[in-house]
C-alpha cells in the first residue's frame, strides 16, 4: 500500500535525459538575430551553475549536500498502491502514484526551488523574481529563499491570485512579496494594467514582470519553475526514487502518467523511465502527457520557435506552443495555464516517444472527488488531470482485462483549492 524509502536512499544525482534525445534540442535564438544564442547571454538572468546545468551534455550531475540537507525534510516521498480506487473502479490494473503532496509546500516544486536558490546563493546573488500561476512554484521558492538568506519577489497571476489567497498568504509566511500580474510596478505588466486593472493575467504577462524586474534591478536573478532543461533535470529525483520503490515490490509500469503545463513534474516522474525506453530496454512503455482543453499545448499547439513570456523578452525556443500572446481561460488549474511547454517534453512528444491527452475542468474534478473519496487524499487541480486519465486506463483495461501497471504523479494536494471544489460539489463549476 505504501513504499518507503529512507533518508540514506535519497538520489546522490539528478539524471540528465539529454544523451538519450534521439536528436539534438534545437538551441535557442536570439530574437534580434535569429541566430542561435551564447549560453553567456543566459547570465544576465541566470547564476553561472545554472547556466552550465541548462546545457549540460553529462548524463548524471552530483547533487550539492546543502541541497540534499534540505530535501532530506520531506524526501524520499512516498509510492503509494492506490488500492481503493483499483477496488472501486473493478479493474484488474494496479494504480500507483509517486505522493509529491508531502512537502512543506504542498507539492513537487521545491524539488528544483532549493537548487536553484541554492546554485544563486554560492553566486553572490541577493535577491529572486519569479512569476506564479497557482501558487505552487512561488511558495516553493519563497520557502527555498528563506533557508539561503535570500529576498524573494514573485508575480502570482491574477485570475489565481484571487482564487488562492491562502497560497499569497503562505508566500508571505514564508517572507516573499507577492505582486497581482499584470501590475503597473513594470513595463510588461502596465499595458495591460492600464487597458484592465483587473486584467486575469498569464503566466507568459507574469514571466514578463519577473524577468524585467531580474535585468533592471543590481543583485538580482529570475527563478523558473518549469519548462528549462535545468528545472526539469532538479525534478528527475522523483522518478529516480519511483524506480527504486517499484523494484521493491518487484513492479515496473506499462503506463506513466502525469500532467503537464511547462512540463517539470510530468517530466520529473518519467525521463528516469524514459531513458529504459530510449535506450531500448523498454520499448513498449507508455508516457503520457495529459492537459487541460482551455489549454492543449501539446494536442493543438504548433511545434515551432517562440517566446516564452508574453512580452518578448527571453530567447525563443523550439517548443508546442498556442502563441506567447495567448491567455488562457480562468481554469483552477493555474499550473497549467501555460502557452508552451518545455522543449524536451516537445521534443519527444514530437518524435513519437511520449503521447498526450486534454480534458474539460469538470471531467477532472469529478476524478479528483473520486480520488479524494477512495484515497482520502484531495489532490491539486493540477495532478487531477492525471488522475482523470489513470481512471480512464484503468477502466479500459476492466473492459479488455488487461492487467497493466499505472504509475502517475500526485503533483501536489489541493488544501489551497477548495474554493475550486466548493463550486465543482455546489454544480456551479464551468466545464472549460
Amino acid at each position: 500500500m505504501r513504499v518507503v524509502l529512507s533518508t540514506q536512499d535519497i538520489p546522490k544525482k539528478w539524471f540528465n535525459i539529454v544523451p538519450y534525445l534521439p536528436k539534438p534540442l534545437e538551441p535557442p535564438l536570439d530574437p534580434r538575430t535569429m541566430e542561435p544564442v551564447d549560453p553567456s547571454a543566459l547570465l544576465a538572468i541566470f547564476p553561472e551553475p545554472i547556466v552550465e546545468q541548462e546545457v549540460s551534455q553529462q548524463e548524471w550531475i552530483d547533487i550539492p549536500q546543502e541541497v540534499l540537507d534540505v530535501y532530506s525534510l520531506w524526501r524520499p516521498t512516498p509510492l503509494h498502491r492506490a488500492k481503493r480506487l483499483e477496488e472501486y473502479l473493478g479493474t484488474p490494473a494496479k494504480i500507483y502514484y509517486k505522493n509529491e503532496s508531502v512537502s512543506p509546500p504542498g507539492s513537487h516544486k521545491p524539488n528544483t526551488a532549493v537548487a536553484q536558490a541554492y546554485y544563486n546563493k554560492i553566486s553572490g546573488v541577493k535577491r529572486l523574481t519569479t512569476e506564479t500561476g497557482a501558487g505552487q512554484w512561488g511558495s516553493s521558492l519563497a520557502f527555498a529563499c528563506q533557508f539561503f538568506g535570500l529576498e524573494c519577489e514573485v508575480f502570482m497571476v491574477r485570475v489565481s491570485y484571487n482564487q488562492k489567497p491562502f497560497r499569497r498568504i503562505l508566500m508571505e509566511t514564508w517572507g516573499a512579496k507577492v505582486v497581482p500580474s499584470p501590475s503597473n510596478l513594470t513595463q510588461s505588466g502596465r499595458k495591460f494594467y492600464e487597458e484592465d486593472p483587473e486584467h486575469p493575467g498569464s503566466l507568459g504577462i507574469a514571466i514578463s514582470e519577473a524577468i524585467e524586474r531580474a535585468v533592471s534591478s543590481p543583485d538580482t536573478k529570475y527563478s523558473l519553475g518549469s519548462v528549462l532543461n535545468h528545472v526539469l533535470l532538479h525534478q528527475t529525483i522523483i522518478g529516480l526514487e519511483a524506480k527504486k520503490q517499484m523494484e521493491m515490490v518487484g513492479d515496473y509500469p506499462d503506463v506513466i502518467v502525469g500532467a503537464v503545463g511547462g512540463g517539470s513534474n510530468f517530466a520529473g516522474l518519467s525521463f528516469p523511465f524514459l531513458r529504459d525506453k530510449l535506450a531500448g530496454e523498454k520499448p513498449n512503455l507508455e508516457v503520457i502527457a495529459v492537459e487541460p482543453s482551455a489549454c492543449p499545448t501539446l494536442t493543438k499547439g504548433e511545434y515551432r520557435y517562440d517566446y516564452g513570456d508574453t512580452a518578448g523578452l527571453t530567447p525563443l525556443i523550439k517548443m508546442h506552443t498556442l502563441g506567447h500572446d495567448f491567455v488562457p481561460p480562468p481554469i483552477h488549474a493555474g499550473g497549467l495555464r501555460y502557452h508552451g511547454d518545455a522543449p524536451l517534453v516537445c521534443l519527444l512528444y514530437n518524435e513519437g516517444f511520449i503521447s498526450a491527452s486534454a480534458y474539460k475542468q469538470r471531467d477532472v474534478f469529478e476524478a479528483a472527488v473520486l480520488f479524494a473519496r477512495t484515497e482520502g487524499i484531495v489532490p491539486a487541480p493540477e495532478s487531477a488531470h492525471a488522475i482523470r486519465k489513470v481512471i480512464d486506463i484503468a477502466l479500459e483495461c476492466k473492459r479488455t482485462g488487461e492487467k497493466k501497471t499505472i504509475l502517475f504523479n500526485l503533483s501536489g494536494h489541493g488544501y489551497f483549492d477548495l474554493s475550486a471544489y466548493n463550486k465543482f460539489l455546489k454544480g456551479e463549476l464551468p466545464d472549460t
